[in-house]
């Protein structure tokens, strides 16, 4: 097997790109790998439908005007009815997704990367959407997550069974990163997390979501054209059969989406309503850096 970079920079160029203030600590690590080289190897991304299908749960949730997903998502602090998710995406490939550090990334202003100034780490541009969709598919709600860092929190078993985890590091304006993902892993988002909701009740701009039949709908390495509104959205590393843009290479693009239906009640009760529920949702919401649970 074997790794797939994208637009590997010399970590030199890292260094040179930044202030005296914000120069990372050190040199960038050497990629670190758990799989031996294959020159035919590529990347496979999924989503997992069945823990999404087991994860989602509905609360009436005090949200802080602090969080970041508050912030991020235009969300009116306070409480606020919300459907959290849990997102896993394994690589079943044959290749590690190999991004490598975010700071040579940005060096190389190759548009892949983001800082997310309330996390304190850099996210991955269109990694996933997340979409709430009505019964008939004509309307469609988007999540608070805006982000993603990209990093092996899962083991996933494949074939010879799963090596150590590899990518670990999100990185920071002064700390070199390591993203990606290996063979045999996913990367997690647990419903805590910031961001991994859908807001019901308007309270995030968007039209209230009456009780009633539902689709989330996940998509990994989704397909999309370049905004030309968007001065940082001009990266379009490759292309599928239809033109889309994905910043991941993969061996097949048509497996990358998940759909759950559901049921959104009248009243959610005290510990929530759906499969994932049953306890009370937390007050703080984790960050989706290196030390985010998986569960």
């Amino acid at each position: 097997m074997r790794w797939v970079g994208i637009a590997g920079t010399a970590a030199v160029l890292a260094v040179a790109a930044c202030s005296p203030t914000d120069r990372p600590n050190g040199v960038a690590p050497p990629p670190q790998f758990a799989h031996d080289p294959d020159p035919n190897g590529t990347p496979n991304l999924i989503v997992d439908g069945k823990r999404l299908a087991d994860s989602w749960v509905i609360y009436d949730h005090f949200l802080d005007a602090s969080l970041c997903s508050v912030q991020e998502g235009g969300v009116t602090p306070g409480v606020r009815r919300v459907l959290r998710f849990t997102v896993t995406t394994p690589n079943i490939g044959d290749a590690d997704v190999n991004i490598g550090d975010p700071l040579a990334h940005v060096a190389a202003n190759d548009g892949l990367f983001e800082f997310a100034t309330c996390h304190n780490h850099f996210h991955f541009r269109h990694y996933a959407t997340y979409e709430l969709l009505s019964a008939d598919r004509s309307k469609i709600w988007r999540a608070a997550k805006h982000g993603f860092c990209m990093i092996d929190v899962t083991p996933w078993q494949s074939t010879g069974g799963v090596g150590s985890w590899v990518y670990r590091i999100c990185g920071t304006k002064t700390i070199h990163g390591n993203q990606g993902i290996s063979v045999g892993y996913a990367d997690t988002y647990f419903k805590w997390l910031g961001g991994q909701y859908f807001v019901l009740d308007g309270g995030d701009g968007q039209e209230p979501v009456p009780p009633g039949d539902y689709i989330i709908r996940i998509t990994v390495n989704p397909p999309f054209q370049l905004d030309p509104n968007d001065p940082n959205d001009f990266a379009c590393p490759h292309t599928d059969s239809n033109g889309f843009c994905h910043m991941l290479l993969e061996s097949n693009y048509s497996d990358n989406v998940a759909e759950v239906q559901i049921t959104i009640p009248d009243h959610t009760g005290k510990t929530g309503f759906g499969p994932g529920g049953g306890q009370d949702p937390p007050v703080d919401e984790p960050s989706d850096d290196e030390n985010r649970p998986d569960k």
